[in-house]
């Protein structure tokens, strides 16, 4: 398991012969469109900072342009910084020779992307076992472990199978299982479930989650689809025109939306389904209450509970049973329907 996660520092990248020439400017201020109209390049991440714990799953969230595939090229360096480190169990991967590089990308990280990318003329076995083919690992070994990945994504009986005699969901896990055979420590997912129809799609971020519980891999993320990050994201990271709007968990960013921007795009969202009792939870004072709710339930679940049994009032729990808070009916409520606007908040200092 990975020891560290990745440490993403003033990372900078323009596109165009001479980007380096311009990060100055870009530092002082120089707009995106001033770069383009006037030098004829393109700004594509802006001073990004970013902590991606490790055995979590982090995911970068934007509309397109955003910079979040430019992002996570970077992490594997399919995309040359500008300016900025890359750090991984404290190496700065941006400073890697050709050969570190390439131990880096062949053991440590591996990648999902929304297309599959699948070798037609290979089977499920021969697509999953690719990663250890180049390795040069034994056949009798690699196919032991593409069949443990094949059966754990679920395609047990598609082994021979061709990718064009797949569904899409069943070609993703194809990719699934790729990346996983490789036992890289992370996981780079660049839209990965964009092109799944809808309920594929909710089937295959379980598929994620199950595997992610017992797993612990470094997991980056990319998507544009605000559910998808609330459920996958230990971490959000919300980018727009290549710099960090807003970062932390999904609660805070639902809570807590930085500017009108990320309030839009969170207000669609059903709160119930996605806070936490341990966030609107209150203190302790006095005697427990009767009826006892984990501190992870979401505030619809718990609504659900607490009216079917006649409570409306219940002790927060961690997952040892201890009590940590109080909660209410009426809190649970207010929380599910009025979003906090910026408005009435402080402004967490910068």
């Amino acid at each position: 398991m990975a020891s560290h996660g990745i440490e993403i520092r003033n990372l900078y990248k323009i596109f165009g012969p001479d980007g380096g020439a311009f990060v100055d400017l870009v530092k002082q201020g120089m707009s995106k469109a001033e770069l383009n109209e006037k030098h004829g390049h393109v700004l594509g991440l802006k001073d990004i900072n970013i902590s991606m714990p490790a055995g979590g799953i982090t995911v970068v969230m934007g509309l397109s342009g955003s910079g979040k595939s430019t992002l996570i090229r970077h992490i594997n360096r399919l995309i040359e910084p500008t300016s900025g480190e890359v750090l991984y169990d404290g190496a700065d991967i941006c400073k890697m020779d050709q050969a570190q590089l390439r131990e880096f990308r062949r053991h440590k990280t591996a990648m999902v992307f929304q297309k599959f990318a699948l070798l037609p003329h290979r089977t499920v076995m021969e697509n999953t076992v690719y990663g250890l083919d180049i390795q040069g690992i034994d056949r009798a070994e690699s196919t032991r472990k593409g069949q443990y990945w094949i059966e754990r994504v679920g395609l047990a009986g598609f082994e021979n199978h061709y990718p064009n005699q797949l569904s899409g969901g069943m070609q993703q896990r194809v990719g699934l299982a790729r990346a996983l055979t490789n036992d890289a420590d992370i996981l780079l997912m660049d839209e990965a479930y964009s092109a799944l129809d809808p309920l594929i799609r909710v089937d295959m971020q379980t598929v994620l989650l199950d595997l992610q519980q017992e797993l612990k891999k470094t997991v980056v993320f990319i998507t544009h689809d605000l559910d998808e990050a609330l459920r996958l994201g230990d971490k959000i990271a919300i980018l727009r025109d290549g710099k960090v709007v807003q970062q932390g968990s999904g609660q805070d960013i639902v809570l807590r939306p930085a500017d009108d921007y990320i309030t839009a795009f969170v207000k669609e969202v059903n709160r119930g389904r996605v806070i936490q009792l341990r966030t609107i939870m209150r203190p302790l004072d006095g005697q427990p209450e009767a009826l006892t709710l984990p501190a992870d339930t979401v505030l619809e679940a718990a609504a659900k509970v607490m009216t079917t049994s006649g409570h409306s009032t219940a002790t927060v729990v961690d997952p040892k049973g201890h009590p940590v808070g109080l909660i209410d009916l009426q809190g649970i409520i207010s929380a599910m329907v009025t979003p906090t606007s910026h408005a009435d908040r402080p402004i967490a200092a910068e």
